[in-house]
């Protein structure tokens, strides 16, 4: 098994899309790339200490390679747009890939690269590549939030077409019985 953290705005979107995905085992809401020690909700919520949104992803690399997962992360979120996603603004909501080793790396930005070279509207791509430091998991209630809540107004109205798109879109990738 291997690990991948990305963000692409609010953890909750992140995690039922990529919950979806063959070869994922796990995936955790957390706070990283920031310079508080155990932060809290509230703590990076209030844009204060640096940290981003994210989701810890245990996969098997026999199953979906890291590559499938850095084009679902790209196709459900827009990185063109700093510090936003949708109605979320704030650095806790920035794209952003925080790598594990040099292949990571390499990978996340040999992407980022062709991606950039296909964008005609004169935007940029500004997803930050950066090391993981720590990965701070989220309190237990934003842990499989979707699931849990689906009735919740942003699950129905946010999450649910974000969920949409990545089926329209990456249908090859799903989970046996994802529809």
């Amino acid at each position: 098994m291997q690990t991948a953290i990305f963000g692409g705005g609010c953890f909750w979107c992140t995690e039922a899309v990529f919950q979806m995905l063959r070869g994922v085992e796990k995936v955790e809401s957390g706070y990283a790339g920031g310079t508080k020690e155990n932060p809290s909700y509230e703590a990076v919520s209030s844009g204060t200490t640096g940290h981003a949104e994210v989701i810890r992803v245990t996969y098997d690399p026999a199953v979906i390679s890291y590559e499938d997962l850095l084009t679902v992360f790209f196709g459900s979120h827009d990185p063109t747009t700093p510090n936003r996603q949708g109605n979320d603004v704030g650095e806790q909501y920035r794209s952003i890939i925080l790598y594990t080793d040099d292949a990571q790396k390499e990978a996340a930005e040999k992407l980022i690269k062709e991606l950039q070279a296909d964008i005609t509207d004169h935007t940029r791509i500004v997803t930050q590549v950066v090391p993981l430091g720590t990965f701070f998991k989220a309190e237990d209630y934003h842990q499989n939030y979707y699931n849990d809540n689906k009735s919740a107004p942003y699950c129905q109205i946010i999450i649910e077409s974000k969920i949409k798109k990545v089926r329209d879109r990456f249908a090859k990738l799903l989970k046996e019985g994802v529809k």
